[in-house]
C-alpha cells in the first residue's frame, strides 16, 4: 500500500503539534503498523492489551494519548485490542493518524499520556453559568485546532454555548479567536464586498448569482462558502457541481484577480479552520447556536479580507428564525460584532415561508442558478427577485450607486448576459465548467386530493432531499412544484424524488408516507 499524500495546510495546522521540548528517551516505544482503517477525522489507535506500553502505562480503552515521531505529534483516541491483529510491539494507526504524522510502516513511535487541558476548565464553568473571558475562548479554540479535544470534548463545547447561552462579549471574543486561528487574505482593493445568509431555507443559492453580478459591474467579491450542515446543500456543494471549489490561497488570488470574485469552500483556504471542525460535529447533532453563528460567519468574512458584508435572514415558521423579534434580536447582536471586528454591515430580512426556486440538493440548485444566469424563460422567479435584492443591497452598502438604485442596476447586468458570461469565467478561472445531471432514480409525488397549497415545512421537505442522498450525493434531492398559494387538483405534481440507489429512495419514500403534513393543501 502506497504512503498517503502530505496533508494540506489547513489540515496540518489541525493535527501537527511542535513540540518546545526536546525529546527524551522513553520506553514507550512501539513499532507502526498500518492497518488501513478509515475513522475520517479522528486520529484512533490500537494497542494490544498485553502491550508493555499499555501496562505500564495504565492506559485503558478510549484513554486520549499523544503519539509522538520526532517534533510532530498528534492527539489520538486509543483502542485496545485483544486479539492477534498486532504485536506486543506494534502499534495500528487509522489512516489520519498516519498519514498526519508523515510515517511509513515500522517507523518507531512515542505514546504518552496527554497533558491536562486546561481549556476544558472555561468549558465546565460555562456549563455552569459562568462567563468565559477572551483569554479562556482563545485556549478553546487552539485545543480544538491543535487536535487536542476528542469529539465528546467538542460536542460538550458546542452544547454548552449552544442557544441563547452567549453573551455579546463572548461572541466578539470566539470570533476574534476564530480569525486568528487561520490565515488572512489581504487584497489590493481597498473595497472587499460579501454575502451570507444565516442558512435554514431550502434552495436559497442566490451566492453565485449575486457573485456573478457584482464581479461584472468591476466590484471585488471572493466569496469563502461552507458546505451544508443541516441542509439538502450549501452554497460550496452546490458551486462544486459546476467547478471546483477547494482552493488554496494562492489560486483564490489568482482567480480573483483575474475575474473579480469567486466561489469556493472556505475550508480549503484555510480560513478560520476552527470554524470546519466545529461544523463537522454541529452536523452531526443537526444543532445550530447563535453565538457560533454570528462567529462562525463573521470570522470567515473578515479571514477574507471582506469590509461590506450583507446579511440575508429568512424568516419562517420552518427555517431557523420563526418571528421578526427573533431575527430583529439576532440582527443587533451580528451588527455589534461585525462592527467590533471591522466590518461594515447590513441584515436584511426576507420571507423564509417557503423553499426558494425549484431544486433543493447541490445539481438541482445548480440548474436552477444557471437557469436564472441564462435568463431562461421558465428560470425560477423567486430565485431571481431574491438574487436582485440582496445584489442591490450590496451595491448601495458598497456605494457603488446610489440609494434606490442597486436592483436597477444589477437586473440591467443580470438581463444582459453579462452575469452568465462573468459566472463562465469565473468557472473556468476556478479549475472549468461542469453542466450539472439528474441522479440515476427519480419518483413523483401526487397531490391527494384538490385544494390551494396553504403551507410547506422547509424542514421536513429539505429532510426528503436528505434521506435521498443530497447532499452527498451530489445529484440527488427534490425538485418541487407545489409554491404557496398554487390551485392543485387531485393526482397533479407535487415534488420528484432523486436519488442515486433505490435503498435512498424507498428511505425518502418511507418518509413521505409518515410525514403527510410537508405540503399542507386545504
Amino acid at each position: 500500500m502506497g504512503n498517503l499524500a502530505k496533508p494540506d495546510y489547513a489540515t496540518s495546522l489541525f493535527i501537527l503539534y511542535k513540540m518546545k521540548k526536546k525529546p527524551t528517551k522513553s520506553t514507550n516505544k512501539l513499532k507502526v503498523r498500518r492497518l488501513g482503517i478509515d475513522t475520517q477525522k479522528e486520529h484512533v489507535a490500537y494497542i494490544r492489551a498485553d502491550s508493555h506500553v499499555v501496562i505500564s502505562e495504565g492506559f485503558e480503552a478510549l484513554a486520549r494519548v499523544r503519539i509522538k515521531k520526532g517534533i510532530l505529534s498528534i492527539v489520538a483516541s486509543l483502542h485496545i485490542v485483544h486479539s492477534n491483529l498486532l504485536s506486543k510491539g506494534e502499534i495500528g494507526l487509522s489512516e489520519i493518524a498516519f498519514s498526519s504524522l508523515n510515517i511509513k510502516n515500522g517507523d518507531m513511535i512515542e505514546i504518552i499520556h496527554l497533558e491536562p487541558l486546561v481549556s476544558l476548565g472555561y468549558i465546565r464553568a460555562k456549563i455552569y453559568g459562568k462567563t468565559v473571558d477572551e483569554k479562556g475562548m482563545n485556549e478553546i479554540v487552539e485545543d480544538v485546532l491543535l487536535g487536542n479535544y476528542s469529539n465528546i470534548h467538542l460536542s460538550s463545547f458546542i452544547t454548552a454555548f449552544a442557544g441563547d447561552h452567549m453573551n455579546l462579549n463572548e461572541i466578539i471574543s470566539l470570533t476574534r479567536a476564530m480569525i486568528i486561528s487561520g490565515d488572512r487574505i489581504k487584497w489590493k482593493q481597498k473595497m472587499v464586498v460579501d454575502k451570507h445568509c444565516i442558512g435554514g431555507l431550502p434552495g436559497n443559492r442566490t451566492t453565485p448569482i449575486i457573485v456573478s453580478i457584482v464581479s461584472a459591474l468591476g466590484l471585488t467579491m471572493p466569496k469563502t462558502s461552507s458546505r451544508a450542515i443541516t441542509s439538502p446543500a450549501g452554497t460550496a456543494d452546490t458551486m462544486e457541481v459546476m467547478a471546483p471549489v477547494n482552493l488554496s490561497m494562492k489560486k483564490i488570488k489568482d482567480v480573483v484577480d483575474k475575474q473579480g470574485g469567486c466561489v469556493v469552500w472556505g475550508s480549503g483556504a484555510n480560513l478560520s479552520p476552527a470554524d470546519d471542525i466545529l461544523i463537522r460535529i454541529e452536523r452531526a447533532l443537526d444543532l445550530d447556536s447563535e453565538g457560533q453563528l454570528i462567529a462562525s460567519v463573521l470570522s470567515k468574512k473578515v479571514a477574507a479580507g471582506s469590509t461590506h458584508l450583507v446579511v440575508d435572514m429568512p424568516v419562517g415558521d420552518t427555517v431557523k428564525l420563526r418571528s421578526i423579534e427573533a431575527a430583529n434580536h439576532l440582527k443587533i447582536l451580528m451588527e455589534q460584532v461585525g462592527n467590533a471586528v471591522g466590518l461594515k454591515l447590513k441584515v436584511v430580512v426576507t420571507d423564509g415561508s417557503q423553499p426558494v426556486g425549484i431544486g433543493l440538493g447541490p445539481s438541482l440548485e445548480a440548474m436552477d442558478i444557471l437557469s436564472v444566469l441564462r435568463n431562461e424563460k421558465n428560470a425560477p422567479a423567486d430565485l431571481r427577485e431574491r438574487s436582485l435584492l440582496l445584489t442591490g443591497e450590496l451595491l448601495e452598502l458598497a456605494g457603488f450607486v446610489k440609494s434606490g438604485k442597486g436592483y436597477e442596476t444589477a437586473a440591467k447586468v443580470l438581463s444582459s448576459g453579462d452575469a452568465y458570461k462573468k459566472f463562465r469565467a469565473i468557472c473556468k478561472a476556478q479549475g472549468g465548467y461542469t453542466e450539472p445531471e439528474f441522479a440515476k432514480y427519480r419518483h413523483d409525488i401526487h397531490a391527494n386530493h384538490s385544494g390551494i397549497v396553504r403551507s410547506i415545512d422547509n424542514r421536513k421537505i429539505s429532510r426528503v432531499a436528505k434521506l435521498a442522498g443530497a447532499p452527498d450525493h451530489p445529484r440527488a434531492g427534490v425538485r418541487y412544484f407545489a409554491p404557496l398559494g398554487k390551485a392543485v387538483k387531485k393526482g397533479d405534481l407535487l415534488y420528484t424524488i432523486f436519488t442515486e440507489t433505490e435503498g435512498e429512495l424507498y428511505y425518502a419514500l418511507q418518509y413521505v408516507k409518515i410525514e403527510s403534513d410537508i405540503i399542507l393543501i386545504k
